[in-house]
């Protein structure tokens, strides 16, 4: 599985600088108007893992392979967006495909970047998109309650439990919440995921911010970390600018640069980390002499179902996992000396794969 994130925000927030540094791509035009990204840009960056390095190292593999982030730089919103203002039905549209949401919010003061509202208030521009967000999440819920409800006069019980939930989300959404933060049981989720609500999706603050602030951050990203907490969701504190010139570096100059600002990762390494921890995903690897790879899975994955990632005849076939522990893997060198040591177990299809375990698959065709 590859994670798919939505970069979204207002206009001249920094969205299409970010992307363009991210993907280190140059297809997304970054320019100080409204609407500069019509279409939505794609660009797919991997996932730096220190591990995957060090496997490659002691494995010599013919080639390594990480995983990777999809990100999709998707064209800017105003008030009305829901209604089919500005390039809203665009942007709607495009933010239903992708896991997570990545909203860049402007935290920084420059007379030469104009605003579409003509002033700096993150938490004005978070409430804007929020807004119509939640406007045509509530079209979408109406639209299948009246369905419910109609399939409900036969005596439909799935219609009913339907109407139950569904009419939970409409009250919540109304009083201005995102659906994200209605407290619910997860089984109950099924009767809305047809739906694909737009403000159910996991979202990431990204705090756009000056080059002094890039390290501390400021008061306008404090007022947003305070709304993200009561949400649960999580926050980066980035400078596009900075980003911007740390891609032009080679990796030497890289660790120098952002050493003399007070920073230990770039903002992408940080980016990719938080929308993990956001969706709660881990990382295993296969190794051999042909590849060293990395793989997604979502945390609590089991076994038949980790190796349903590399193919579904996997899944489909399995019957053991021959597990190694990351740690134990560097300690001794090879695959060899963890079996030499008892290092290396058998796992059934009830095990819970770890993140940063090295598995090896055994499956009927």
């Amino acid at each position: 599985m590859s994670l798919k994130c939505g970069i979204v925000g207002l206009p001249n927030v920094g969205k299409s600088t970010l992307f363009n540094t991210l993907t280190k791509a140059i297809n997304a035009q970054a320019a100080n108007f409204p609407f500069c990204t019509i279409e939505p840009n794609v660009g797919v960056i991997t996932v730096p893992d220190y591990r995957l390095n060090k496997l490659e190292d002691l494995v010599q593999p013919q080639k390594v392979l990480p995983t990777t982030v999809e990100l999709v730089d998707i064209a800017g919103l105003v008030k009305g967006a829901s209604k089919g203002e500005g390039l809203g039905n665009q942007f709607l549209g495009n933010i239903r495909g992708v896991d997570a949401i990545v909203h860049v919010v402007r935290c920084f003061e420059d007379d030469n970047v104009v605003h579409v509202d003509g002033s700096i208030n993150p938490v004005r521009d978070k409430e804007v998109i929020d807004t119509e967000l939640q406007l045509k999440d509530l079209e979408s819920i109406e639209k299948k309650l009246e369905k419910s409800r109609k399939a409900a006069k036969s005596n439909d019980k799935d219609a009913k439990k339907a109407m139950e939930v569904l009419a939970k989300f409409k009250a919540h959404i109304e009083q201005g919440l995102s659906a994200r933060s209605l407290k619910i049981d997860d089984d109950d989720l099924v009767w809305v995921e047809d739906l694909s609500l737009l403000t159910l999706k996991p979202i990431l603050y990204a705090c756009n911010v000056s080059e002094d602030d890039a390290k501390a951050g400021n008061a306008f990203v404090e007022e947003i970390r305070k709304i993200a907490d009561d949400e649960g969701a999580e926050v980066l504190v980035i400078s596009a600018k900075i980003e911007s010139e740390i891609v032009q570096l080679d990796p030497e100059e890289q660790e120098m640069f952002l050493e003399d600002i007070g920073l230990t990762e770039s903002g992408m390494d940080r980016l990719i980390t938080a929308s993990y921890k956001l969706l709660a995903l881990d990382t295993y690897f296969t190794a051999g002499e042909k590849e060293v790879r990395a793989w997604t899975i979502h945390k609590g994955t089991k076994a038949p179902q980790a190796a349903g990632v590399i193919h579904s005849d996997f899944e489909k076939g399995f019957i053991r996992a021959e597990v190694i522990a990351y740690d134990d893997f560097v300690e001794l060198g090879s695959e060899a000396a963890c079996r030499e040591k008892g290092k290396l177990r058998v796992e059934g299809k009830e095990y819970i794969v770890k993140d940063g375990d090295i598995l090896h698959f055994r499956f009927n065709v």
